[in-house]
């Protein structure tokens, strides 16, 4: 009987280590289909995208390949959809337009280097520290630089591009409520496409921004010069391209753990970006992220759970683009245009600008957001422009915080003691007034300066300590200082009498 329990025990412990998709058949079946339908998803987006950039097609389509297939190994969040994206488009456009291609790539290499260190050092628990509005601010002003980007495509065009346009914007919106069986970009773009060619109508297609891959891409180095003046070029769009992919990837990654009720691992996530990123610059792609649209048609409208959805929609997008290349080379540009209107106006927060919004936030809110887009527009730089909202964050915190330090002066009846009881966060925004809520020529000579309900947090409020206790001195004076809590009292001992030359 004993020598049974051990037989038996070990299926049930063989079958807790299989992988979900392998246990159930319907699982695999979900997440094969995922897979297919991010594919399908995805190829007008990482075209568009890629001319965004300011690059041939294939360069958008082999970074969304080798992204989701690396990113569904590495990655630290199952089932979210790694791809070339707007956002990294628009950070290396500039560089692509100023020195080519080669740069572009060097540049992604090096970001992926940079997220690759960002993430071992524990990046990701700095994100905690950018406010909401920040981050309203950073998704409006992406929507906002989608939209501009747009705009080429539609001034000098033959005149049907514009209704072909407003026709793709018509199915888009109302093709979903008839089914959301297959992505309503999908259905419009194959309507549109059968259109124009079937007719015969003459207007710009994908075909006329480059060619499409014909095969797997292959390794190769970066066409730049490798030298020191080189790299100094491309350093700042490289770090400016592994922000800005940290920050969407950790925003999405954050959104997909709400969503299922499961927590991710977000260093793994970073790090994963980074190699992500430098395998895709090595096979000649443009980099990407986290792509919050696909992720979201990943795992709530098709219900997968496993990085296999992610890796099969790189292998899918991948045999799409090379069995039907002609197909897609026929697109016409008018559709691309009106799959990213209809992505930027998505994209967009709308209630954050509601005029209901606005009268409940608090102004300080509304000026971080303001600021975030107002920067990120202006410089065509979504890093900048978090950077920006960040300290305007700062800056309201402080001003909003410093009001809340007060005094409170109460002298003894027999008027030989006079307690002030200081109330709120002291450091160097709050700390700068507190020198003048003394009375210090009408006080009587003992003063108490109760800190019970305070907390001294920098270098700023000893000083003010000590600058009040000098004044108090100089009239003959004496001042005691009470009610420090543990970590209040150190920083005071430590640093009371020592940040002036005299003493």
């Amino acid at each position: 009987m004993s020598s049974a329990l051990p037989t038996a025990a070990k299926p049930r412990l063989s079958l807790r280590y299989r992988p979900s998709f392998l246990a159930s058949p319907k699982v695999l079946r979900t997440e094969v289909l995922a897979g297919l339908v991010v594919a399908l998803a995805l190829i007008p987006e990482a075209i568009s995208f890629s001319i965004i950039a300011g690059v041939d097609p294939s360069v958008g389509l082999f970074a969304s390949f080798t992204m989701a297939v690396v990113i569904s190994v590495v990655g630290g969040r199952s089932a979210m959809i790694s791809a070339a994206t707007g956002a990294m488009a628009l950070v290396i456009a500039p560089l692509n337009h100023q020195y080519g291609l080669g740069h572009l790539i060097g540049a992604v290499i090096l970001g992926g280097l940079m997220q690759i260190a960002l993430g071992a050092v524990g990046v990701a628990r700095l994100m905690r520290f950018v406010p909401r509005s920040v981050m309203v601010g950073f998704v409006n002003a992406l929507a906002v630089l989608i939209f501009l980007a747009q705009v080429p495509e539609l001034t000098d065009v033959p005149w049907p591009v514009y209704p072909l346009v407003a026709a793709g914007l018509a199915m888009m919106i109302f093709f979903p409520r008839l089914t959301r069986a297959v992505p309503a970009p999908l259905v419009s773009i194959v309507i549109l496409t059968v259109i124009t060619v079937a007719a015969g109508i003459a207007v710009p297609t994908v075909g006329d921004k480059g060619e499409l891959p014909s095969a797997l891409p292959v390794p190769g180095l970066p066409d730049m010069p490798l030298t020191l003046e080189a790299v100094t070029v491309i350093a700042p769009y490289a770090f400016a391209f592994a922000l800005v992919g940290l920050m969407e990837s950790l925003m999405t990654a954050k959104l997909v753990d709400d969503i299922t009720d499961t927590h991710s691992n977000k260093t793994r996530e970073s790090i994963g970006q980074g190699i992500a990123n430098v395998v895709t610059g090595f096979f000649g792609g443009m980099g990407g992220c986290a792509m919050i649209g696909q992720t979201m048609i990943n795992v709530k409208t098709a219900g997968a759970r496993t990085r296999v959805s992610t890796f099969l929609a790189g292998v899918f997008l991948m045999i799409l683009c090379i069995t039907f290349g002609p197909v897609v080379s026929d697109i016409p540009m008018a559709a691309l245009v009106a799959v990213m209107i209809l992505v930027s106006f998505a994209t967009f927060d709308w209630h954050s600008i509601a005029p209901k919004t606005l009268r409940r936030l608090p102004l300080g809110e509304t000026v971080v957001m303001a600021v975030t887009v107002a920067v990120v527009v202006a410089t065509h730089n979504l890093a900048i422009g978090v950077v920006a909202g960040v300290i305007t964050a700062m800056v309201v915190f402080a001003r909003q915080v410093a009001h809340l330090a007060q005094v409170t002066g109460v002298v003894d009846p027999d008027g030989n003691q006079v307690v002030y009881a200081v109330t709120g966060e002291l450091f160097f925004a709050s700390s700068n007034d507190l020198v003048y809520q003394f009375d210090y020529a009408g006080d009587p000579d003992d003063v108490v300066i109760d800190l019970s309900d305070a907390h001294i947090w920098d270098a700023s409020s000893v000083a003010a300590l000590d600058a009040i206790e000098t004044k108090y001195a100089a009239r003959g004076k004496k001042v005691t200082v009470i009610g420090l809590n543990k970590p209040s009292a150190e920083m005071h001992e430590k640093l009371t009498g020592q940040l002036t030359g005299t003493h």
